[in-house]
């Protein structure tokens, strides 16, 4: 086994890790502000809801849970982490806000942060790494096995258009409306490895095509692949990395769910999967889900038609019923089932206070005010 992928670490089936990557911006504009290594030396946090990190540049900061059974757990530790990250954020005139992208900040401005990955990755990809101050949701799912880790990997994939569409909060770029519901994972597309994991099979079909691509000279380790999901073998997870960061972090507690509930259901059913017919389809659906979010029109491989995603979501929520209860977190579907119901996800809300107020600053002081607690 390849040194650098190292061994799959056993964790237990079905736990929940999250991590968000949020937005500091002053409160003097609401522009982005480069403050985060400042604020990290003067936090005096003890840890206990999980972890509080750099990102790429200054002007993010990532926290992440402590691993969870179950989802109430996660929304213990997000409103924990929250909290404490507002109240440090205070006191540096700073404030702390979701969404997938920043609607008008300038990418030149960016200063990337200190750290040797943080560096390799700048001197690798150059302008893009200033450009990847955008802002997602990375959900990790305890797998009991290696084998099992690969085999949700490829049977979530399908499901990649459902977490885009749910989480979508980016529709502005640059300024100016995108017309995207999600606008961040444009600039994810640009990266080499990202994208969707090839159709392999099994654990050892996945260690030999990392040692294909190391030996190529093209990933030095697992993080080197952007893809929409992909194993975790040092946390002993499947990770799902498609979602914007939601405006609130009840929402990002009810993807978790979401995606927990799933696994139990797509491994206490095992359908069979069609890995290579959906690999064909999986750029345009992507596309549809970013681009139209709920109303996106999805291209299904295997029947050979096209369906909506709304409906097609609503019957994903009917299915985990079962799963849902067993897990204690039907409540936590049924309010995506209302958003999705009711078409008041993330880019709706924004573009509805962009209407109201005529300009994105007061958007951005609403944004950072709901994350401190407005939405929960």
């Amino acid at each position: 086994m390849s040194g650098e992928l190292g061994t799959f670490t056993h964790s237990e089936a079905l736990t929940l890790g999250v991590e968000l990557e949020l937005q500091l911006v002053s409160r003097r504009d609401y522009d982005l502000t480069r403050g985060a290594t400042d604020l990290l030396g003067t936090m005096d946090y003890d840890g206990r809801f999980g972890e509080i990190k750099l990102e790429i540049t200054e002007s993010m900061i990532e926290v992440s849970t402590l691993p969870q059974a179950r989802v109430a757990g996660i929304a213990s530790d997000l409103r924990g982490l929250r909290d404490t990250l507002v109240r440090h954020c205070a006191r540096n005139n700073i404030a702390v806000c979701g969404g997938g992208t920043h609607p008008f900040h300038r990418w030149a401005e960016r200063r990337i942060c200190p750290g040797e990955r943080f560096d390799q990755i700048y001197q690798r990809y150059g302008y893009l790494a200033k450009q990847f101050t955008v802002f997602g949701q990375h959900i990790h799912v305890g797998c009991a096995s290696a084998d099992d880790a690969i085999w949700l990997t490829q049977a979530l994939a399908e499901h990649v258009p459902a977490f885009i569409a749910l989480s979508a909060a980016s529709p502005f770029v640059d300024g100016v409306d995108t017309f995207f519901q999600s606008a961040r994972l444009n600039a994810v597309s640009a990266f080499p490895l990202s994208g969707q994991c090839p159709p392999l099979g099994s654990w050892p079909e996945f260690v030999a095509h990392f040692e294909f691509l190391r030996d190529c000279g093209i990933v030095r380790s697992i993080k080197d692949l952007y893809w929409d999901v992909r194993p975790k073998p040092e946390y002993g997870t499947v990770e799902i990395r498609v979602c914007d960061t939601p405006l609130d972090v009840n929402t990002a507690t009810a993807l978790a769910a979401l995606a927990q509930a799933l696994c139990r259901h797509l491994l206490r059913t095992r359908p069979l999967l069609h890995a290579e017919r959906w690999q064909h389809v999986a750029r345009y659906n992507k596309f549809q889900a970013c681009r139209y979010g709920m109303d996106a029109m999805l291209s299904d491989p295997v029947r050979r038609c096209q369906e909506p995603l709304r409906e097609r979501v609503l019957a994903l929520f009917d299915a985990l019923a079962e799963d849902a209860a067993a897990l204690d977190c039907t409540s936590w579907i049924d309010a995506l089932r209302a958003s999705v119901v009711d078409n008041d996800g993330g880019a709706s809300w924004l573009r509805g206070w962009a209407a109201a107020h005529g300009n994105l600053n007061d958007v951005v002081r609403e944004a950072a005010e709901r994350l401190a607690g407005a939405g929960g």
